[in-house]
């Protein structure tokens, strides 16, 4: 438990942080995957080459570091770690070479006269603090997916029971359980954690659930990205009956149960969690407005099924914006989404429920013109793919 002193301390390292935060968590995460490689299948390299990372890692340190007084205050982003968490199984024996290392980059990146004794022992302290509020989350929540009907712990078998090519770069890979049995039902917006041995390496990711879990298959649909080690092993080398690990979907980023209109908008891949959402709200009278943004015809995957969708469901409205027109598919506008044209497309009234999603440049478009339109910032909604970042 942190005292008084301790957190005066902490406070005062907050101006620290914000100037020199991201190079204290690179050399922290450099340190770490050299001297416990353990640990490297719970990253993503490509987000530590990216710096993505880092940033994300220095930002909720910087903010843990502000609220130390008032953990309340942090809001989602704990319950977004905990998913994550939860996701790649990260468990108790990680804790102490997470927290080692912390302390070690401190010391070294600051110095010894700024990272006196007495700032290393707050910092464990408050380390300590963070990991048992996020160990015991976990466990809660690990306890929960193992009890919960077709739940399991860990990772479980599964079997590639069928794939499909969606557009030029993605492709849906549906999952069954080896074992036979029920699978554990997910949330609208959910993902699932893989793990695979490529080349003698363990690697782990999250991919988003693109449709309606039936208690029997996982769909997940993943684009091929450039250099990407996992993306391309599924691309090329899963084929229908090979196996891997999976662990139970997690992730707080789900469709609320309402009656207002809602809005979902996507940009790219990032049109895979809106897919079990858009089916869910289906089952209900809610007004739906789809809007999905992609580079042109040819990379926009699910196009056919929603438009299947839209002719059956009155209720709902779809609107497709391409950035180039490469006449493959008619897109109903042709360049980049702004304001004027969002908010042709949106509900007249602005009291709707928002969610989005995509590359982060389009997410930061995104929630200022909905803020510009008048929709609530409350009911607007938004969730990273890769780490965390600022929508500035």
């Amino acid at each position: 438990m942190l005292n008084a002193e301790q957190r005066a301390i902490i406070k005062a390292t907050v101006p620290l942080l914000e100037s020199g935060g991201e190079a204290l968590t690179t050399h922290f995460y450099k340190m770490m995957l050299s001297e416990y490689p353990e640990v490297r299948p719970l990253f993503n390299q490509a987000h530590q080459a990216s710096g993505d990372q880092p940033r994300a890692l220095a930002n909720g340190v910087l903010m843990y570091a502000r609220h130390i007084d008032q953990l309340e205050q942090l809001g989602g982003l704990v319950g977004q770690i905990i998913n994550k968490h939860v996701a790649l199984q990260i468990l108790p024996e990680h804790y102490p070479i997470v927290g080692s290392c912390l302390l070690r980059a401190i010391e070294e990146v600051l110095g010894k006269d700024i990272a006196t004794p007495e700032v290393i022992a707050a910092w464990g302290a408050a380390y300590g603090q963070l990991a048992d509020i996020l160990i015991g989350a976990e466990e809660n929540l690990y306890k929960q997916k193992e009890e919960a009907a077709g739940g399991w712990r860990g990772t479980r078998e599964f079997r590639l029971v069928r794939r499909e090519q969606e557009s030029r770069e993605i492709v849906s890979f549906y999952f069954a359980p080896v074992d036979g049995k029920a699978v554990l039902k997910a949330e609208p917006g959910q993902y699932i954690g893989v793990k695979l041995d490529i080349d003698g390496q363990e690697q782990r990711r999250n991919y988003s659930l693109s449709a309606l879990c039936d208690g029997e298959q996982y769909r997940i649909s993943v684009k091929r990205e450039d250099g990407g080690k996992v993306s391309s092993y599924l691309h090329e080398q899963l084929h229908v009956g090979d196996t891997l690990q999976l662990f139970p979907p997690a992730g707080d980023f789900t469709l609320a149960a309402s009656d207002k209109p809602l809005v979902l908008i996507s940009g790219g891949v990032g049109i895979t969690p809106t897919l079990a959402m858009l089916e869910a709200a289906l089952q209900t009278e809610r007004p739906v407005h789809f809007i999905h943004c992609a580079r042109n015809g040819a990379v926009h995957a699910f196009a056919d099924w929603i438009d299947g969708l839209a002719a059956r469901h009155p209720q709902l409205k779809r609107f497709y914006c391409y950035a180039e027109d490469d006449g493959s598919r008619k897109a109903d506008a042709v360049g980049l989404l702004n304001q004027e044209l969002l908010g042709e497309w949106l509900p007249r009234e602005r009291d709707v429920d928002a969610y989005f999603l995509g590359p982060k440049g389009f997410m930061a478009a995104i929630k200022r013109q909905l803020k510009g339109l008048g929709v609530p910032e409350g009911q607007s909604r938004y969730e990273f793919f890769g780490p965390a970042a600022a929508l500035e």
